[in-house]
């Protein structure tokens, strides 16, 4: 048997929901010169359900981050932070992989915008 090792991903939902954890996940900047795609995900209820997006968007070739701001039983926001810009149609299937479907399209992606201090 294979051991599983638990990571307290701060994730937080509002429904009560008795999978989930009820802490807040700090918000991450998007790494510098990285992509951002926005993607509106249908159907996303707890925690749980922003883990299974989150990796399965986390799996794909450049990702550097993903963040879900989650709309219980409403469409929910996912983040992704790509070194390169990603296909539209491996983001749907890696949200399709994890059980959900998009709300509408996806915005084109587009480098992240440099702060800079004058």
């Amino acid at each position: 048997m294979t051991s599983i090792d638990r990571v307290d991903l701060g994730l937080t939902d509002g429904s009560g929901c008795s999978c989930c954890a009820t802490s807040t996940a700090p918000a991450s900047e998007p790494a510098s010169g990285a992509y951002e795609t926005e993607v509106q995900v249908q159907g996303m209820t707890c925690s749980h359900c922003v883990a299974s997006v989150t990796e399965q968007l986390g799996s794909l070739d450049g990702v550097l981050a993903v963040t879900v701001a989650l709309v219980s039983d409403g469409v929910s926001t996912a983040t992704v932070s790509s070194s390169i810009a990603l296909e539209p149609e491996q983001v749907r299937s890696a949200v399709e992989e994890a059980g959900y479907s998009l709300a509408t399209t996806q915005k084109e992606p587009s480098p992240a915008l440099k702060s800079e201090s004058n």
